[in-house]
């Protein structure tokens, strides 16, 4: 029974701070009285102003010293929630996100209890047991029903029926009858079984078993270590971290497994459940809200013992967490861009490294930063240098569309054309890699020239040819395409600029009428059973050609897919990005790394008009280190991350006047003491607007011992911008639109 108000004058009462879900500057103090025996990390229900909301116990306060409010001021806990309490490293490492990204504590605790309907125990489930008192007639379908009644295991209407092969109308005339009757099922997080379950482990290549004896060395001694396991694409890495999981799932702890990308975890959860014979707990945005509630409440009450999801399973109030690993750790998929701007492989390190755990970091083409960290010695390599089996890396080599001379409604070199017509006849596979969705990026008069472009952002609105509508892929923006220019008047002027993955279909189709096409890309792939239903139609060779964008590179095996086509090996390199250069070579390592993975070997053919670049050149030799050599020190020359520091502040408004006032307001206010710093700007972002908002940024650049946080908020202070008016601070940033 929650204590009444009047009650409390007369109970001992302790006071706490208590942490609310919102981007508030602050928790709040609160009392409660002892008997509610309310302790720290508990979650709990607290007025704020006529409104009943949930928070976490933060801390205890003594009520003396100048902020201490008086106790007539103080509002009472109303009660606490039936979950575990937020366990102490979680709430460390909240309160360093806050901290490190600039970001009221509350906005990350919301990540933490994202899914409000899990904070209370659902309505409970009801079962079926025999009641003792036969049926007046008895049938076979009856009696098989009967049959498979277990006192020690009630089941809910649906399984028995399903399990004793019954319809439902069976069950409910026992029900009826007497013969069956209803108990309270409670909610069921028992672990399920870990470790070697299956007895379906892989044999190990030697380089294989090196690298797993190392990290199941990690986990059986506890504590912090950071280790990249770094190999060539195909040689085994997801095996080799299955054996550090297996190693935790048998001492009893919880394991998270990071994922950059929904459409990866298809071919994943497979070899999982081969593995381990068991299916993993899955957290991302596609999950429905009856599964996020209930994976949620798993995971906190221990029964999840492994985790695989996106960047946001991050957060979950793990009880025993005593692994992560970080799956194609250098995949920008992992930098959070709007809310709580944050890199989940940095944030991951650092939730290990408070809770004194292993972390295990994953991928063929490392991060810039985390090979340094490797030179700093902070983290330690292990390397997978060969494919296993008999499979090789494939053969790369570039095509200098400088000596195409294509039409411009061609984009499929010459060259490229003969190996797409040899691998089809050959009864093989072959990938095409444009990271463009739809059907032409740009859409325009021949009259007047008008460009088709979003009305809420600045950037023009992509022709889907298969949809028939014009997007923007910014906002989400959609139009019909329309039949006259509303420009100048002029019908059927529309000219499709450029190639999308739409278009280089429609040119294969022509070239290869017979076979078997299909294209792979955001727009075709929205879940994860698409995926799957996409993969399997992969293996089981009912594509002959597959067209895709960057979705296509990630992590999948297809084991008859021989060649790979690039068609514009250069779309990447341009834009000023600091990191377009080692994005690039990344995006392309992983897409090349798609062919030649079984016993068949691999072509993989760059389409460039720049064949001397060093990302091409590098490529082409196979000579990754002196790529990542030359890249690293021309970063140190410009003491670029992660020899030096970046923030991006980001200033937005509905018009542009009041985005420009906040932006002199804050150049006239910087800081005259910038030992080590500048901050350059402001300009307008090149996404000038976005999402009906106009933008300006400014950039701080720092020497490496600065604290740019520290920095930061001096500079900004109390300054409140005026209403509408927006200001995003992004410590790292990883996008410069």
């Amino acid at each position: 029974m929650v204590p009444t108000v009047a009650s409390f004058r007369t109970q001992k009462t302790k006071r706490f701070r208590v942490l609310l879900p919102f981007g508030l500057g602050r928790a709040y103090d609160y009392r409660a009285a002892e008997e509610l025996a309310i302790g720290i990390g508990d979650v709990v229900m607290v007025p704020l102003g006529p409104r009943e909301v949930y928070g976490v116990v933060w801390q205890t306060v003594t009520g003396e010293g100048p902020d201490a409010i008086a106790e007539g001021r103080l509002r009472d806990i109303i009660g606490r929630l039936d979950v575990p309490p937020l366990q102490e490293p979680l709430r460390r490492f909240i309160d360093w996100v806050a901290a490190y990204t600039l970001s009221a504590p509350g906005s990350v605790l919301r990540m933490a209890v994202s899914v409000r309907s899990a904070l209370v125990a659902p309505t409970p489930r009801r079962g079926l047991i025999a009641s003792g008192e036969p049926p007046p007639r008895m049938t076979l379908a009856r009696t098989q029903a009967l049959a498979a009644v277990d006192a020690q295991h009630p089941r809910t209407r649906a399984e028995l029926a399903r399990d004793a092969g019954v319809s439902s109308a069976i069950i409910q005339g026992l029900v009826t009858a007497g013969a069956l009757a209803e108990v309270e099922l409670p909610e069921d997080f028992t672990p399920a079984a870990g470790g070697e379950t299956s007895g379906l482990a892989p044999k190990l290549t030697e380089a294989q078993r090196r690298a797993a004896d190392r990290l199941t060395a990690h986990i059986r001694h506890g504590g912090f270590v950071a280790s990249v396991l770094d190999g060539v694409t195909g040689s085994g890495k997801t095996e080799v971290y299955f054996e550090a999981i297996a190693e935790a799932l048998a001492r009893g702890q919880q394991c998270l497994v990071l994922l950059p990308e929904i459409a990866l975890t298809a071919q994943w959860l497979r070899r999982f459940r081969t593995r381990f014979g068991m299916r993993p707990t899955e957290w991302h945005s596609d999950l429905k809200q009856t599964q996020r509630r209930r994976n949620w409440r798993s995971v906190a009450f221990g029964g999840s013992r492994i985790v695989v999801g996106a960047r946001s399973s991050l957060f979950l109030p793990f009880r025993e967490l005593g692994l992560i690993v970080v799956d194609e750790e250098h995949d920008t998929a992992f930098k959070q861009e709007d809310g709580v701007m944050y890199n989940a492989r940095d944030m991951a390190v650092v939730r290990a490294s408070i809770g004194d755990f292993p972390i295990i970091l994953a991928s063929a083409t490392p991060s810039l930063e985390t090979l340094v960290n490797i030179d700093r010695e902070r983290y330690e390599r292990l390397e997978l240098p060969d494919r296993i089996g008999r499979a090789n890396l494939p053969e790369i080599a570039a095509v200098d569309m400088r000596d195409e001379k294509l039409p411009a409604t061609k984009w499929i070199s010459g060259a490229l054309s003969q190996a797409l017509t040899d691998n089809f006849a050959a009864g093989e596979q072959s990938m095409l890699f444009l990271n463009r969705r739809g059907y032409a990026p740009l859409t325009l008069c021949r009259e007047c020239g008008d460009r088709m472009s979003c009305p809420n952002c600045s950037t023009w609105l992509v022709d889907h040819r298969l949809t028939r509508q014009l997007q923007c892929h910014h906002c989400g923006f959609t139009v019909p395409k329309p039949d006259v220019c509303s420009a100048c008047g002029a019908a059927g002027a529309f000219a499709a600029c450029g190639p999308g993955v739409e278009r280089v279909a429609e040119e294969v189709a022509e070239l290869l009428p017979e076979a078997r096409l299909a294209i792979m890309a955001s727009d075709t792939i929205s879940s994860p059973t698409q995926a799957a239903e996409f993969i399997d139609q992969m293996e089981n060779h009912e594509i002959d050609i597959l067209v895709g964008t960057q979705i296509v590179a990630k992590g999948h095996h297809f084991p008859m897919l021989t060649l790979v086509g690039v068609v514009d090996a250069d779309l990447g390199l341009t834009g000023g990005d600091l990191r377009a250069a080692e994005r690039t070579y990344q995006l392309l390592a992983q897409v090349s790394g798609r062919a030649g993975r079984a016993e068949h070997p691999g072509r993989v053919l760059l389409q460039t008009y720049g064949p001397e670049h060093p990302v091409m050149q590098a490529l082409i030799s196979g000579q990754r280190d002196r790529f990542i050599a030359s890249e690293t020190a021309e970063r140190q020359h410009f003491n670029l991350p992660p020899f030096g520091r970046l923030a991006a502040i980001i200033v937005s408004a509905p018009d542009e006047r009041r985005a420009l006032e906040v932006c002199a307001a804050l150049a006239n206010s910087i800081p005259a003491d910038l030992d080590g710093a500048r901050i350059l700007g402001p300009a307008p972002a090149p996404l000038f607007l976005l999402r009906g908002r106009y933008r300006h940024r400014f950039l701080v650049m720092a020497e490496r011992h600065v604290n740019v946080q520290n920095l930061v908020s001096r500079w900004l202070g109390d300054y409140t911008p005026p209403r509408h008016a927006r200001i995003q601070v992004d410590i790292d940033p990883y996008s410069f639109l």
